[in-house]
């Protein structure tokens, strides 16, 4: 095991882009700027005012977004939860989660470090989305991560 030099490993640095769909997508583009320092890059606004497509910057990852197109793209407060959660690598997990709760995110897991060498927070933005936020401690070999798997149980 070795300490990192930096908080996001290179794994996650090239990740699936998520396309989030929610209800009121200006308004979580709003949200997500203040509760997670979000960059809007573009929005795409379509002729009812709603937005057809938009793109964020959040700790150096890109999010897709838009209002809810149904039946096949729900908002999350519309199906009555969420089958994915968002992750996304910060210099800084307890600054983060201070930030989001202060901007309205509900605190799910508070701040921990875990056994596969990160520290994470979990919150639910306004919109339904669950966000797991981490922090890379140390660098886990396979062996490592499998032992404390065993150690756990």
């Amino acid at each position: 095991m070795t300490t990192t030099e930096t908080a996001i490993p290179e794994t996650y640095r090239n990740a699936v882009v998520a396309h989030i769909m929610v209800d009121g997508a200006a308004n979580a583009i709003d949200f997500y700027t203040r509760a997670f320092g979000a960059e809007e890059l573009f929005r795409l606004g379509g002729p009812d005012g709603r937005i057809v497509h938009a793109e964020v910057r959040i700790h150096g990852s890109v999010l897709m977004l838009g209002d809810a197109e149904g039946p096949l793209f729900g908002a999350p407060t519309a199906l009555g939860g969420t089958t994915v959660g968002l992750h996304v690598f910060v210099d800084d997990v307890d600054a983060l989660v201070r930030r989001a709760t202060a901007a309205g995110a509900e605190l799910l897991q508070p701040p921990a470090d875990q056994f596969h060498g990160h520290r994470t927070a979990m919150v639910k933005d306004p919109h339904g989305h669950v966000w797991v936020f981490l922090t890379h401690l140390e660098d886990i070999t396979p062996d490592e991560l499998d032992r404390r798997v065993r150690d756990l149980g």
